[in-house]
């Protein structure tokens, strides 16, 4: 395999934010900078200073940071598109806060494709040629090191193949460094990608470059970013941009923590120096955009090492090479096993074991908890997506659930307000718990009946537990079981708590949607002490 080094270059701070509904204030992101600068990316492409006054605070504040607290390893970049037709770099204003944000290197996007010079920019060709010649030699005037973005390069090269490759070597004339190529659109297919590289790298060549510098940069519009970079990078790039979690513009860009571990585990390459942090920083990141993971993504999702059916956990038992392509330790991930009605016994012992639990198959307990796993996902439960809830079963099978409270009662009355003009239905809830042998009786409002409720079972726990304060929800999931029954229709409640470092989720299943809610609200502040254990004494529990 080859040991060859990638370049990894983040632009999740700039063309991550460009998601819809995504958004980053300065404090996120310069955390979100820190984290990868940690992990080892090589460049962090930080925004477009004098775009918004954002990216502007943002280059201000990472400038003057000492010593200690600046970047330890990545380089930080700032991105801009050329010069303005007509005009001249020096002139230019636009051009006069991407110095201002002081970095060494500095991005600049051109245009490849002869439709956009003539539609998008309406100046002519040979102009367009000069607004690349002009910033990159003005940039590296006032010594700055400057990457090519070369925008829509792929549809360009296949449209005019000979003025694409002009405007590339009018960057390379004027002294860029690296020559990333962009399918922009995201639309091009891997051997295009891969043939239209491998031209790129050759013209490089003749030009007179020893060890061409190509990046690649693709998005997702098709579906292929990820096979597009790998693709590029077979055919000569040598740094792939991406962003985290795959985040950006429409269907997104290419999503580094699928493409890293494809290059360094499976193909040799060297691209980050703790491939171990993977799995941590995106969902270190997906916590600080506000975006709920993706279970199911590839390496870092939380459903990327599950197993589920019997004969899987089995044979993963004996060997884990039968159903995993990779260790999941190896990018920072875990095994999971899996509970539900296709669980088999050696589902629960593995199971139980990631809880500290030794179960043998001959133990009474062992079978006890896959006959009652069996026979609540009946009626409707669903522990594979509600580990939390399982532990607490199986916690209990064993005589080892802790009881810190019980929710003896509770009301909840809603009403419109006809004095209010805004529609809003007032909700308050009252509950009665028990606590050390004593009834607490708390009320509380909240915007709609189980964020009352929530309120409600808090106040009167907070002031046993102080630690309640820390657990706050990151999802809430709603699902009827059987329609055919109308209002009537069982229902299935999901809640997803966190504290900021982990997340745990719970299941509550009634005919009554509040009911459900309710058992998913107390049984995730129950687990939420229990992992709290070392930190709590909970009371004994009662006769």
């Amino acid at each position: 395999m080859s040991q060859q080094k990638i370049i990894i270059y983040d632009t999740t701070l700039r063309d991550g934010t460009q998601r819809e509904g995504l958004s980053l204030s300065v404090e996120d992101k310069l955390r979100i900078a820190d984290r990868l600068d940690r992990m080892g990316v090589a460049f962090i492409e930080g925004g477009w200073a004098g775009a918004n006054p954002k990216d502007d605070e943002f280059f201000r504040q990472m400038g003057q940071r000492s010593p200690a607290e600046k970047q330890r390893k990545a380089e930080l970049v700032v991105f801009c598109s050329t010069r303005r037709a007509g005009t001249q770099a020096k002139d230019d204003p636009m051009l006069i806060p991407i110095l201002g944000a002081k970095t060494n290197w500095i991005t600049i996007f051109g245009k490849s494709w002869d439709l956009h010079v003539i539609e998008g920019l309406r100046t002519t060709l040979d102009e367009n040629l000069a607004m690349i010649s002009d910033t990159v030699t003005y940039l590296k005037s006032q010594n700055r090191r400057v990457l090519y973005d070369a925008e829509h390069w792929f549809d360009g090269y296949q449209k005019n193949p000979d003025y694409a490759l002009q405007t590339l070597k009018s960057a390379f004339s004027a002294g860029a460094e690296w020559f990333v190529l962009c399918d922009t659109n995201g639309g091009t297919l891997p051997d295009q990608v891969g043939k239209i590289t491998q031209i790129v790298y050759d013209q490089l060549r003749q030009w007179g470059c020893e060890s061409p510098q190509i990046g690649i940069h693709t998005h997702n519009d098709a579906g292929l970013a990820v096979a597009n970079a790998i693709a590029a990078v077979q055919h000569g790039a040598t740094m792939v941009q991406g962003t985290i979690n795959g985040y950006g513009e429409r269907c997104g860009n290419a999503n580094l923590c699928t493409v890293i571990p494809n290059l360094q585990l499976k193909m040799g390459y060297e691209c980050i120096a703790n491939l171990t942090q993977l799995t941590e920083v995106s969902r270190q990141v997906s916590e600080i955009v506000n975006l709920a993971p993706d279970d199911h993504a590839p390496f870092v999702g939380a459903s990327a090492f599950a197993h589920k059916g019997g004969i899987h956990v089995s044979a993963v038992q004996r060997n884990p090479l039968t159903y995993e392509h990779i260790a999941p330790e190896s990018i920072g991930n875990l095994r999971r096993i899996v509970i539900s009605e296709q669980a088999g016994l050696s589902n629960v012992i593995s199971k139980v074991e990631t809880f500290g639990i030794c179960l043998r198959k001959e133990d009474a307990a062992c079978r006890q908890i896959l006959q009652k796993t069996k026979e609540l996902e009946k009626i409707g439960y669903q522990f594979e997506s509600a580990e939390a809830s399982f532990e607490l079963l199986v916690r209990e099978a064993l005589g080892d659930r802790p009881q810190f409270f019980v929710i003896s009662n509770f009301y909840v009355y809603c009403n419109t307000d006809t004095n209010r003009t805004d529609g809003m239905v007032n909700s308050q809830a009252t509950v009665k718990v028990i606590v050390k042998g004593e009834e607490h009786l708390t009320a509380a409002e909240g915007n709609g009946p189980v964020d009352a409720l929530d309120r409600a079972l808090r106040k009167a726990l907070i002031n046993f537990y102080p630690e309640i304060a820390n657990f706050y929800l990151t999802d809430y999931k709603v699902r009827i079981l059987n329609s055919d029954s109308g209002t009537q229709a069982t229902t299935r409640v999901l809640i997803e708590f966190s504290n900021g470092q982990r997340r745990w989720s719970t299941a509550g299943v009634s005919d009554n949607i509040i009911d459900a809610s309710c058992k998913a609200l107390g049984e995730g502040l129950e687990y939420g002490l229990l992992s709290e254990v070392r930190y709590v004494t909970p009371f004994p529990a009662e006769e």
